[in-house]
Parts: C-alpha cells; sequence; structure tokens
C-alpha cells in the first residue's frame, strides 16, 4: 500500500467511485489533476476527492490525504489511475480528481461519503 493510502477501498465502493466521476462530469463539475484538487481542497470547493493508488512516484498526492482531513473533505481511493482518467474522459491516465459539483450524481455522491465514513471508523 502506498504511504498516502489511509484505508483500504473495497472494489464496489471503487466501482460506485469510478461511476460518480463520470456523472458528476457530464452533469456536474470536476478538477483534474493534483495541483487542480489541492486549490479546490483549500478553496473548500470539494464535495469528494478521488485518487488512484497506482501512482509513481507516491510523493505526489502524499499531502492530498492530510489537507482533506484538515478542511473536512471526504476522498476515496481507486486503484487504476488509467481507469480514473478514462471516467474523466481524459485520454491518459490521471492521478486525483476533485468533484465540486455532483449534479445528477448527488444521490450516489452521499451514498459514497457514507460508506467511505464507515471504512473511516
Amino acid at each position: 500500500m502506498s504511504i498516502y493510502v489511509k484505508f483500504e477501498t473495497p472494489k464496489e465502493l471503487q466501482d460506485k467511485a469510478y461511476q460518480l466521476v463520470e456523472t458528476a462530469r457530464d452533469t456536474g463539475k470536476i478538477k483534474k489533476g493534483t495541483n487542480e484538487v489541492t486549490k479546490v481542497i483549500e478553496r473548500g470547493d470539494a464535495k469528494i476527492i478521488v485518487m488512484a493508488t497506482d501512482v509513481e512516484p507516491p510523493e505526489i498526492l502524499a499531502h492530498i490525504p492530510m489537507l482533506c482531513e484538515e478542511k473536512n473533505v471526504p476522498y476515496v481511493y481507486v486503484g487504476s489511475k488509467a481507469e480514473l482518467g478514462n471516467a474523466t474522459g481524459l485520454e491518459k491516465p490521471t492521478a486525483s480528481i476533485a468533484i465540486i459539483d455532483a449534479g445528477k450524481a448527488k444521490p450516489l455522491l452521499d451514498a459514497v461519503n457514507e460508506e467511505v465514513a464507515k471504512l473511516k471508523e
């Protein structure tokens, strides 16, 4: 497990996270890339952060979980930066994304946040 991964995310929850990203991309608003994600967390605009666990070097995302906890922003891990990139509509992999507005994915966002909260207990 990478240095920034604070808890194990079940496959079912990862699938929901990918679905959440796709729906938010189409009907809401997302930000892609670690720099953009960091800014959104610091501004307090993020509803949830999705991070890939296969990022090299892991230091790229090392600050994100701590920043999320400091700002009370939920976060979840997915297994593949390539799949996360696909979910955001990119041709290339992406290490992290922030959902600013879930759009039609709001019920799914609430469900994912609830499951993540249980994992961190």
